[in-house]
């Protein structure tokens, strides 16, 4: 699933393609169960894109109106850009075309991706937490969401409603970065631990983000942003997907558990928690 950082991209290069401020002339509807609002053919027609944004792992279209789409990737949905006068491709479940021409196009092998279009995106928005990358998500509003609670550490950061946009990927590199086990409690960590955290989760998708997010493999349901390029970030994963390899620290077999139903890498030394590995 796209997560913060692949989502980013996305808007990005949205942004840079002009496809902030296009009009959608028209849309086709492929798979009906991908669009969740009745009417949308006819409520859309016509609609200006005034503004691109993200909130979590959602990419939200704010449009003349007023009226907000927003688009939920899900597994295996990415968005692209095709020319003017392109045929349709597989796997495509809701094409757009915009003023010029140009097809936006949701493709989706899996079908599991949503879009949306509200009056009000609170929603489906409202119940969302931090955004992790905001001035306003400091170590103490952190301390706060894991202080509060006593969950076990991994399913607390993925948890959208308590910081939004983290998924299986960036949780990972982050709680390798910080030195912490995935199964710590919530409530165990000390302020310096809190810290290396909340500075470990900036970090990795920040990395993410200047890498263009993160594509694993090659099969159709990877990360690929709007012109088909793949993300570059596999090359700065630390531990995800990289069991059986040395611990780029410290050189110990990193592993993988299952924690909360998630696949879960970690280096059993550097993550022990007692600071006993170099670091």
């Amino acid at each position: 699933m796209p997560e913060l950082p692949e989502v980013q991209t996305i808007i990005d290069d949205l942004i840079a393609a002009g496809v902030e401020g296009a009009s959608i002339a028209a849309a086709v509807i492929r798979w009906p169960r991908t669009v969740a609002t009745p009417d949308f053919v006819r409520r859309i027609q016509g609609r200006r894109i005034l503004r691109i944004s993200r909130r979590g792992k959602y990419l939200l279209f704010e449009l003349e109106g007023p009226a907000y789409m927003l688009v939920h990737l899900r597994m295996s949905g990415r968005l692209h850009l095709r020319a003017a006068q392109s045929g349709p491709e597989p796997y495509e479940r809701v094409i757009f075309t915009l003023h010029d021409g140009r097809r936006l196009c949701l493709h989706d092998p899996r079908k599991f991706g949503r879009i949306h279009l509200v009056d009000n995106t609170d929603q489906l928005l409202g119940a969302l937490g931090d955004e992790p990358l905001e001035p306003a998500f400091t170590p103490s509003r952190l301390a706060d969401i894991l202080r509060r609670r006593r969950r076990m550490l991994k399913p607390l950061l993925l948890d959208q409603t308590l910081i939004a946009g983290l998924g299986n990927i960036y949780v990972d590199e982050a709680l390798w970065e910080s030195g912490l086990h995935p199964r710590r409690s919530s409530a165990s960590l000390t302020q310096d631990e809190i810290r290396r955290l909340h500075g470990a989760i900036r970090l990795v998708l920040k990395r993410g983000i200047a890498n263009r997010g993160t594509s694993l493999g090659n099969g159709r349901s990877n990360f690929a942003s709007i012109d088909r390029v793949r993300g570059e970030n596999l090359h700065g994963l630390r531990v995800f997907r990289r069991d059986g390899r040395p611990c780029p620290r410290c050189g110990t077999t990193i592993v993988r558990l299952i924690v909360a139903q998630r696949g879960t890498h970690i280096c059993p030394c550097c993550q022990k928690g007692d600071g006993s590995c170099p670091r």
